[in-house]
């Protein structure tokens, strides 16, 4: 683990200038930019907390990946919290994610019924490569490869004979 006392400061003084040169510069400006809005001391504190260090795929309660129970924590009071301040009868707290990149590059590569290939989530792969919980595996005609049982890793013969059974399109790695 890392000491609670290192800084970018001392470490990597031109980075520490950067970033205290455009402290000061919000501080001593007035910026008409909507999407540049200043954040708070708590809310900088939270987003350099060890909260980012984790990886939270689904929703509290719901996740793909274990390890998340202080996480759900943090988001379901977020979630309470905006109901309770919209009078709002549900929240999805959630920010967008690189899920919609690969939407992107999907809409600009495939058309609806392609194949795409990818690993199964089972395995370690992501929603967004074709599993039947997504869009992405009901558009397209979504494979997965998977991993070999007695090593862990990815089975690249199986990954190899599915691709060339199936001719995907798309090959996610």
């Amino acid at each position: 683990m890392f000491s609670k006392n290192i800084k970018v400061e001392g470490f990597d003084d031109e980075l520490f200038n950067a970033m205290e040169g455009e402290r000061r510069r919000q501080e001593e400006h007035i910026e008409l930019i909507a999407s540049e809005n200043m954040a708070s001391p708590r809310v900088l504190e939270c987003q350099g907390s060890v909260l980012t260090n984790k990886y939270a795929e689904g929703y509290p309660a719901k996740r793909y990946y274990g390890g998340c129970e202080f996480v759900d924590v943090a988001e379901q009071l977020a979630i309470d919290r905006t109901i309770e301040l919209f009078g709002a009868d549900w929240a999805n707290v959630q920010s967008h994610s690189g899920s919609q990149a690969n939407g992107a590059v999907y809409h600009a590569l495939l058309e609806p019924g392609d194949t795409i290939m990818g690993m199964s989530l089972a395995h370690g792969g992501h929603l967004t490569h074709g599993a039947s919980v997504n869009v992405s595996g009901r558009i397209y005609n979504a494979v997965q490869y998977g991993l070999n049982a007695d090593t862990g890793e990815i089975d690249y013969d199986e990954a190899e004979k599915l691709a060339l059974e199936t001719k995907p399109k798309l090959i996610i790695t």
